[in-house]
């Protein structure tokens, strides 16, 4: 049996795209050090989140020289806190419940995207090197009010941030 010349030519680039795809899928997964969101932070239940030491007042904590962690809440339709302010050129921990149904936590420009699934704690870890405002959107569909849920993030100069009340 001969294979005519273009169906080889055919043959060789099909195998080519799909090797292709494979390879763009498994990079895509571990080469960007994309991680899914895991139990590391724990459980909450959500009609408990005012009686938990981290969650009954949402805020900004320094832990360390340049490191900050924030515990905050999303619930239909907002965020709190609102806005977070954080110092440029530092490592904050996010600590994010949900009090009622499933969101998103998008902060533009920056590479934090995860889900806050009700009845755990999401925890991400993110460097804030340049100043600068950032809108915080919720990407997952929670209600009727979803178009309006939005917050802000604001990273403060060093020099400015100083002088803030931490």
């Amino acid at each position: 049996m001969e294979i005519h010349r273009y169906e080889k030519l055919w043959l060789g680039a099909s195998l080519l795209l799909i090797v292709t795809f494979i390879g763009t899928i498994v990079f895509g997964a571990i080469g960007p050090g994309v991680a899914m969101v895991d139990a590391e932070g724990g459980t909450i239940t959500p009609d408990q989140l005012s009686a938990d030491d981290r969650f009954s007042d949402p805020r900004v904590e320094q832990v360390g020289e340049n490191e900050y962690e924030v515990y905050a809440i999303a619930r239909q339709f907002a965020f709190q806190p609102d806005p977070i302010e954080v110092p440029a050129g530092s490592t904050v921990t996010f600590y994010i419940a949900s009090a009622d149904v499933i969101h998103g936590f998008e902060v533009a420009g920056t590479n934090l995207n995860t889900m806050v699934i009700p009845g755990q704690v999401t925890k991400v870890t993110v460097e804030l090197d340049e100043p600068g405002e950032h809108g915080i959107v919720c990407n997952e569909y929670c209600g009727a009010g979803h178009h309006v849920m939005e917050g802000k993030l604001n990273v403060i100069p060093q020099d400015e941030w100083e002088g803030s009340d931490a």
